[in-house]
């Protein structure tokens, strides 16, 4: 009788919270419809998350190449910089192709107190995607990110460096 009543305890507001709507939001905001791009989401200083206008073999290059910087197992100046933070996380966005033929991503790690946003470039050499260069901005306050987020009036994310 107790595993009856422990049951019906769990499954019956399982069953009833798959009927429920999600109130007055519509059904084509959650999900993207056939044929439409997925929605990704947007970090309040990078913008829109994903791979951007970038090919999914250069996305998933940087993305590994983003987390090999995050744990320091990259033998290149821009780790130590970017430990003064202790970053826990990274997110990577943004990507797009330049006119020298490079791909460059919008990336920020984030640490407890501080975080770091920058531009990471890499290129198609000789069939492979190859680290080519990141530009940092000096690290800033979680706080001072979202003020200036919040300040915003051109509603445009990060800009890209130069």
């Amino acid at each position: 009788m107790r595993i009856f009543i422990c049951l019906f305890l769990f499954i019956v507001p399982a069953v009833i919270s798959l009927g429920q709507s999600r109130g007055s939001i519509p059904e084509e905001l959650l999900r993207p419809a056939r044929g439409e791009a997925p929605r990704y989401p947007v970090d309040i200083v990078i913008g829109t998350l994903g791979r951007g206008s970038a090919s999914n073999a250069a996305y998933t290059y940087a993305n590994s190449f983003a987390a090999r910087l995050l744990s320091g197992s990259v033998d290149i100046p821009a780790v130590s910089e970017i430990s003064v933070i202790q970053p826990l996380s990274y997110r990577i966005g943004g990507g797009r192709t330049e006119a020298d033929g490079a791909v460059s991503f919008l990336v920020r790690f984030i640490g407890r107190n501080q975080a770091i946003t920058g531009e990471l470039y890499i290129r198609l050499f000789q069939g492979s995607w190859v680290f080519d260069e990141i530009i940092l901005e000096a690290p800033k306050s979680r706080e001072a990110e979202a003020s200036e987020a919040v300040h915003r009036y051109d509603f445009y994310p990060y800009e890209r460096f130069f």
